[in-house]
């Protein structure tokens, strides 16, 4: 099965501006002590925009339905943040029409072939010699929610 996507929207250069509080707290993914309170009130903000879409002319919004990148922690219900403005690399996981089709796969060069694949090993890689490939762009960043 290949990742379906659906065009949710493109980034405006107009979005208006919405700092949302950043502590300069380190959230650790173990154990570790208790921050001080005091950091909770530093007035540091962060917005979302300004993070992760650093192009907006080049920018646009994808959600993801499928299985075929989770090794690589895109899922299903994912949020792609994709910039046109990139060239891809190998390594890169980009977004492409295939053959007619729309697709997320990692960008790799095998055996000096130029492949998408994915990230299960359920599918196999796409050689895209004598494929007619078109880039629509890289993927930025993957928005997974955790509870809605």
């Amino acid at each position: 099965m290949t990742v379906q996507l659906q065009i949710l929207g493109r980034a405006v250069d107009a979005a208006p501006a919405l700092a949302l509080p950043y502590p300069l707290v380190l959230g650790r993914a173990g154990l570790s002590g208790f921050p001080s309170p005091a950091q909770d009130y530093e007035g540091r903000t962060l917005d979302l925009n300004e993070r992760f879409v650093k192009r907006p002319a080049a920018t646009f919004f994808l959600a993801v339905i499928g299985d075929s990148m989770i090794k690589l922690g895109i899922q299903g219900g994912d949020l792609l943040v994709v910039d046109r403005s990139i060239d891809p690399r190998p390594g890169h996981i980009l977004v492409a029409l295939v053959d007619g089709e729309i697709t997320v796969k990692r960008y790799e060069i095998r055996s000096g072939q130029p492949c998408l694949c994915s990230g299960n090993p359920r599918y196999a890689p796409i050689p895209l010699e004598n494929l007619d490939c078109q880039v629509w762009g890289v993927v930025r960043s993957v928005i997974h929610e955790y509870a809605v």
